[in-house]
């Protein structure tokens, strides 16, 4: 079967990407889909967490081993299958792509294509750039607070969560295929 997710960014307005994967592929192989389709580098700590149907963060899928004291077991990318955690068209994910920061993409599960198949993933939609990797802040004033610098850079202020609601999601084509 093969997944298509719909990532969306709070950044930038306009950004959207559609990543189709075999459901058999692991996180890891979606995490460097992801990568790839933004032209990210390979060189940062990133987790996926499932979520609920209000974007609350629940099981988190890290790219390394980490110990946690979290009430959910710990489960590493290379070694979860996507099928095994996604099984319903809807589900929500949040992808952690800056740690130190906590920017992340907004993923839903678009559509579940039965008795089709992939041994790679691909780039199906890609419309406008993606925001900067890691978010860097030149502080010209040393007093500036921590709230300040969060006005500053941490994505579009009249950005509403319920736009990620398939109803947000406008007049996107899906068409388009293209290989990462």
């Amino acid at each position: 079967m093969l997944y298509k997710f719909l990532i969306l960014s709070d950044e930038v307005d306009n950004f959207v990407r559609e990543i189709t994967i075999d459901s058999s592929a692991t996180f890891l192989a979606l995490h460097e889909a992801i990568l790839d389709a933004v032209h990210f580098e390979k060189d940062q700590i990133t987790s996926f967490f499932l979520c609920n149907d209000e974007w609350e963060k629940q099981q988190e899928i890290t790219l390394i081993e980490m110990e946690t004291d979290s009430e959910y077991d710990n489960l590493v990318m290379e070694n979860t299958v996507l099928e095994d955690l996604i099984t319903e068209e809807k589900q929500k994910l949040i992808y952690v792509f800056d740690m130190l920061s906590d920017r992340c993409f907004y993923m839903t599960l678009k559509e579940m294509i039965p008795r089709q198949y992939s041994d790679k993933a691909t780039c199906t939609l890609s419309e406008d750039e993606p925001p900067k990797q890691v978010a860097t802040v030149q502080l010209d004033n040393p007093k500036t607070t921590i709230t300040e610098m969060d006005e500053q850079f941490y994505g579009d202020e009249d950005f509403d969560i319920d736009e990620l609601d398939e109803e947000g999601f406008g007049d996107v084509d899906f068409q388009e295929e293209s290989p990462i």
